[in-house]
């Protein structure tokens, strides 16, 4: 009877196993994809009135900016800097919730990944390991 009871239960743990793994394999599938398309984002941001245009990555970095031969008449400089930095500012918010999007596409729900994207707080990050060994809320 403990035999066949062994049996079952090595069954189960099979089956169990068969599935993490496949979920393993899925999202590491998905990590693959995720990087690739965050190597290739690009966001393109341009100010209100067209003269300035910016270009970032997914972390933020500034790839490209092009300024449109019109900024050459105001002579304004302090003027065409805080355009040039609000420009880059939209386009890095704008890269920032672009990278959030992906990475919530590819991350299981409640991982605290998209969290920590969006408040950097290592807390949310760590939040789910922290519970699944046993250290959540209330423990030392």
């Amino acid at each position: 009877m403990s035999e066949h009871s062994d049996r079952g239960t090595n069954r189960e743990l099979r089956a169990r196993f068969d599935d993490v793994y496949g979920q393993y394999q899925q999202l590491r599938s998905g990590l693959d994809t995720l990087q690739t398309r965050l190597a290739e984002l690009r966001v393109t941001r341009r100010s209100a009135d067209g003269q300035v245009t910016a270009t970032v990555g997914a972390q933020g970095q500034l790839i490209d900016v092009e300024l449109a031969p019109t900024v050459y008449r105001e002579r304004d400089a302090v003027a065409l800097g805080r355009k040039i930095t609000e420009t880059v500012h939209a386009a890095t918010t704008a890269a920032a919730d672009a990278t959030r999007d992906l990475v919530a596409e590819t991350m299981p729900a409640g991982s605290g990944s998209v969290d920590f994207l969006r408040t950097g707080d290592f807390a949310a990050l760590l939040g789910r390991a922290d519970a699944v060994l046993g250290r959540g809320e209330g423990k030392a």
